[in-house]
């Protein structure tokens, strides 16, 4: 028998420090950085970036950690798995994470390799270009996943762009493991275009062998998971495979199927887009949080698509704004 879950949310993620500055089209082309993307960096590529860019802000990110923030600011009890260094970056990280009322209990490594760090370019149109520096992040061991503290969560989270490094995708198919034996729902999201690319044998074969029950992705993750162009066959092939999947479409706004049902809400209104970082993020933030209170999945979408306007109106993947009080705005 399932025992009462502890907390509605335990993520697996990367610990990464956002470093967010402004950048204009010429500059991407003169680093020869590729618009809209997300690209791996090395320590010398990391120094080199971050010398060349204009100021900048400082703001804790990482995939599953803003999930969490977005979970945390609407009411849900959440906890982190994730891995930094015994530095300032991983200080700032810590505190973070923590002030959000989320648990976050993984000791620091040593100093180096240095806390994980992405460095976001921002142009004129919204867009952003994403180096991270994986750092600390990559080296989560699966001694790290507390078999108590997956059991006790409702769902487990885990964001696609931890699966880049071995050990923290042995931490993740560890706890995978353990929240099925728990009875617990496993969340997976795709991440990113690219890191479908590098990985899509194995989030096939996770996806076929049962072991995700909510999929989220975006038009351009499906299409590559399932190597198509035709989007709506590869939502078809998937839907067949998985739970509850949810794809999010941009200005389109978002689909969730489930049994069979195609679910689908507009996109918020912004009246400016200052920043989509985190955008994929915040929206899981509101759909799970809906899908824990056993919401309907047009609920869900819709405090998806509520959290994810908010994030994009300013700098940064984290939420300014009570998430709450926009939500019950909107649905009562």
């Amino acid at each position: 028998m399932t025992t009462e879950a502890r907390y509605d949310i335990v993520a697996i993620g990367n610990a990464i420090v956002d470093v967010i500055a402004q950048a204009d089209d010429a500059f991407l082309e003169e680093e020869q950085l590729t618009k809209g993307s997300m690209a791996l960096i090395d320590a010398a590529r990391a120094t080199e970036l971050y010398n060349d860019m204009g100021p900048a802000r400082e703001i804790s990110g990482g995939s599953g950690a803003n999930t969490l923030a977005g979970a945390s600011t609407l009411g849900r009890q959440c906890a982190l798995i994730a891995q930094v260094a015994d530095d300032q970056l991983g200080e700032v990280f810590a505190h973070d994470i923590r002030a959000t009322g989320i648990d976050f209990d993984v000791a620091p490594l040593g100093k180096e390799p240095p806390t994980a760090r992405c460095l976001i370019f921002v142009t004129p149109d919204a867009q952003r270009t994403m180096n991270t520096f994986l750092g600390a992040s990559q080296f989560l061991p699966a001694s790290a996943v507390d078999a108590e503290l997956i059991a006790s969560g409702a769902i487990l989270y885990l964001e696609g762009y931890l699966w880049d490094a071995e050990e923290p995708k042995a931490a993740m198919a560890l706890g995978i493991d353990i929240a099925r034996q728990n009875g617990r729902k496993v969340a997976f999201t795709l991440s990113d275009g690219f890191c479908v690319d590098r990985h899509r044998d194995e989030f096939v074969g996770l996806i076929k062998d049962g072991k995700i029950d909510i999929l989220f992705s975006n038009e351009d993750e499906i299409k590559s998971l399932c190597e198509t162009d035709d989007f709506d066959a590869a939502v078809a092939q998937t839907a067949k495979q998985v739970e509850t999947l949810v794809v999010t479409r941009s200005e389109k706004g978002a689909i969730a199927l489930q049994n069979g049902t195609t679910h689908s809400v507009a996109a918020e209104p912004v009246a400016k887009i200052v920043d989509t970082t985190g955008a994929g993020d915040l929206f899981a933030a509101g759909f799970l949080s809906g899908y824990i209170e056993q919401r309907s999945m047009e609920d869900c979408l819709t405090i998806g698509a509520v959290a994810a306007a908010e994030v994009i109106s300013h700098y940064g993947a984290r939420p300014e704004a009570d998430l709450k009080a926009l939500v019950t705005a909107h649905l009562g």
